[in-house]
């Protein structure tokens, strides 16, 4: 990296640490804020179900298109287009009187998750390249702490009306993204092209991902997002099923997201020192051993213990599965996130068959097991893999 590119590489740095903050800021909101949307248009279970899954679609659809559109001189509008559509999909959706207006707004809102994503993503692994080191754990983390910070909003403005908190979040978020729009345009300058080894590629170290290793980093991603999703929609029914109070039972999620946010700012120096297999591996399996400790241990304690090391465990996986795709360009990036959804959309309703069939505890092994699976095949799936 020459100095005259150092400043440039700075700002582009902390540009896409604040789009992943913001997004978690506006997923959160929107996640926490939910009953009050099911409630103002008078929807069902069930219809709330549709939207959800409206939602689902419209980000499938929205990554894949981000994909086909994320190349490099195309990331600037891409970024601040999908910023802004996101943001006007959440003050729309504050709005929604009706289950009809809350399915459009939904499926758009995807839409625009899902290519912001990418498009975020895609310029991460731009940029990681150019500072030829590895930065994606610590951007992830800001989603995470992005997160954090949107359920603490969200939990702050509990008495204020859904509307008001979700226009509120969608100004911010818009003006924000308008008002970077010159230092987004950087995304796309020749002074973020990685420094190319002429003898490196000679020797084919940044040749295509085959077809396979495509594939197995999709399903390692699914394999891992289907734990996260375990976490979040399942951590709090474990614990209250223990005997937990509603404070402590919260409090099992929480844990793990700190957890993992803690995780992906130290994983970067992490990767690094060991190299990107070592690292997704150790951690996949204390995922593995921590959550299994936790449910067989069948105490509180040991319950958010074994959620904390589950979440330390799993922060490093998804940063290092997209540095590995980014190898291969946007619609790459595209694919892995498109599988990896296929995990956190499933994980949460197939862990609740299990268990109605089984037990909470044996039917929450599953994400346990999988994480053992991430830990047996990464160091396949990511050998080769530099930023």
């Amino acid at each position: 990296m020459n100095l005259i590119a150092a400043p440039e590489l700075a700002r582009s740095r902390r540009l896409l640490t604040g789009y992943f903050a913001g997004l978690g800021v506006v997923m959160a909101v929107f996640g926490a804020r939910m009953p009050a949307v099911q409630h103002t248009a008078e929807v069902s279970t069930g219809g709330l179900a549709i939207v959800l899954l409206a939602a689902a679609l419209g980000m499938v659809a929205g990554l894949q298109a981000g994909g086909r559109l994320a190349h490099p001189a195309r990331l600037p509008a891409l970024l601040t287009g999908g910023a802004i559509a996101l943001a006007a999909c959440l003050a729309v959706l504050g709005v929604c009187r009706s289950l009809e207006s809350l399915l459009a707004a939904a499926f758009v809102f995807g839409v625009a998750h899902g290519a912001l994503d990418v498009a975020a993503n895609a310029a991460a692994v731009r940029c990681q390249d150019a500072h030829g080191r590895p930065i994606m754990g610590r951007l992830h983390a800001s989603y995470s702490l992005g997160a954090l910070t949107g359920a603490a909003v969200a939990a702050a403005t509990a008495h204020t009306a859904h509307t008001v908190v979700f226009t509120g979040v969608a100004v911010s978020a818009a003006v924000a993204a308008g008002a970077t729009t010159a230092h987004t345009r950087t995304l796309a300058s020749s002074g973020l092209e990685p420094a190319r080894n002429p003898a490196a590629q000679d020797l084919g170290e940044r040749e295509g991902l085959s077809r396979t290793r495509l594939w197995l980093l999709g399903v390692l991603a699914a394999a891992t997002l289907l734990g996260e999703g375990a976490a979040a929609d399942w951590a709090a029914v474990h614990l209250h099923d223990l005997g937990a109070t509603a404070a402590t039972s919260a409090a099992a999620y929480g844990l793990y997201s700190v957890a993992m946010a803690a995780g992906r700012l130290a994983g970067d120096r992490l990767t690094v020192r060991f190299g990107a297999p070592a690292i997704v591996r150790t951690g996949a399996v204390l995922a593995a051993l921590g959550l299994a400790t936790g449910l067989a241990g069948s105490t509180i304690a040991f319950a958010l213990l074994g959620w904390t090391a589950f979440g330390l465990g799993l922060s490093v996986t998804i940063p290092s599965l997209i540095t590995a795709a980014g190898a291969d360009g946007p619609r790459a990036v595209a694919t892995v996130a498109v599988t990896g959804y296929v995990g956190l959309l499933a994980g949460p309703a197939l862990i609740g068959a299990l268990a109605t069939v089984t037990a909470l505890p044996h039917a929450l092994l599953l994400p346990a097991l999988l994480a053992a699976a991430v830990a047996t095949l990464a160091p396949k799936a990511l050998e080769k893999t530099t930023p």
